[in-house]
């Protein structure tokens, strides 16, 4: 149940940063720069 919550949760929101984004934005802010540079 809690795992099937989980994916709906995301998809409801979508407002919400991806766990790459928030990483990203832990690392700082060159990671997103890179990340963004790459594509």
């Amino acid at each position: 149940m809690s795992s099937k919550d989980r994916g709906q949760k995301t998809t409801k929101k979508p407002a919400k940063q991806t766990l790459k984004e928030k990483r990203a934005v832990k690392r700082g802010k060159n990671s997103t720069d890179n990340s963004v540079l790459n594509k």
